[in-house]
């Protein structure tokens, strides 16, 4: 396939209708870790398999502690950021004024 092709546009146009998701998961040391998404499950999957950040390889096992639809990208990009400038007490504040548990 040929980039720039009808086949692109429609991917690209496809990606940016759906819904993104910003997902925090907690390493075995309790460390923090962010990232956004269009499919958590999907993501989640990877890095447990070691096909996602290199930064959570080898960390395992690795809890899902948050998950947030935000919307488009750039909603997402802006949401993370922020996050990720938080210090680790306030990242879990943040966590625990949000979560929601069934």
């Amino acid at each position: 396939m040929k980039s720039g092709s009808v086949e692109d546009a429609e991917s690209v146009e496809s990606a940016a209708s759906r819904q993104w998701h910003l997902y925090m998961i907690e390493t075995a040391s309790g460390a923090l870790y962010t990232g956004i998404t269009t499919d958590v499950e999907r993501r989640l999957a990877e890095h447990r398999t070691g096909r996602g950040a290199k930064a959570l390889r080898g960390k395992g096992p690795l809890h899902l502690v948050y998950q947030q639809v935000v919307g488009n990208r750039g909603e997402a990009l802006r949401l993370e950021a922020g996050v990720k400038r938080m210090s680790a007490q306030g990242k879990r504040r943040w966590v625990a004024e949000r979560r929601v548990d069934a």
